[in-house]
């Protein structure tokens, strides 16, 4: 096992399986999908990146983390670096590993990033420059994996662990991969 810095999760194992199952949802998904057969936590590596951008007279700095293993998945963004208290230290198998080259990383940070900002208003931009450094921090997000299924067909439901919400099937798809693999 190989232990890992990871963000603090706001779901525990217990809260996930009521979140998978509970309510007419989870009623809905075992009509469709079958029973809840089994939860994992999988912690994904992300790549932390201090990030000043400047656009006319403004410059804003922020901390954007992008998964370290397609760049698929959603950013996470972050006023400051996160510190200790926001850190927890696991010790797990369920973690893809890094792929992504740190050039590969950089361009497809800066290509959500605008695309992020063009979506805020594509006349307010002038003069835009985006400036990235990444932070030499271990970070691995937590997300918990519902597997259902009956019989030989298994479907996946991904929550991320931090934003405490589904995800879609974006991460679906990031998942199996990574399982596939």
């Amino acid at each position: 096992m190989v232990t890992i810095h990871s963000l603090k999760p706001n779901v525990n194992r217990a809260e996930a399986i009521e979140k998978l199952c509970g309510g007419i949802a989870g009623l809905v998904r075992w009509v469709q999908s079958g029973a809840l057969r089994s939860v994992a936590d999988v912690h994904v590596p992300y790549r932390l990146y201090q990030v000043e951008i400047s656009n006319a007279a403004s410059r804003q700095t922020s901390w954007f983390a992008l998964d370290a293993v397609s760049g698929s998945l959603d950013l996470y963004q972050f006023d400051r670096m996160p510190d200790e208290a926001e850190l927890v230290q696991v010790e797990t198998r369920n973690r893809p590993e890094p792929v992504l080259e740190d050039g590969q990383a950089l361009r497809l940070l800066e290509d959500k990033l605008r695309r992020i900002i063009f979506h805020t208003g594509f006349f307010r931009i002038r003069g835009l420059r985006i400036r990235a450094e990444l932070v030499s921090l271990d970070l691995h997000v937590p997300y918990w994996i519902g597997f259902f299924g009956s019989g030989e067909s298994v479907h996946l439901r991904v929550i991320d662990a931090v934003r405490r919400h589904f995800e879609g099937a974006k991460a679906r798809a990031f998942f199996e991969s990574w399982l596939r693999g």
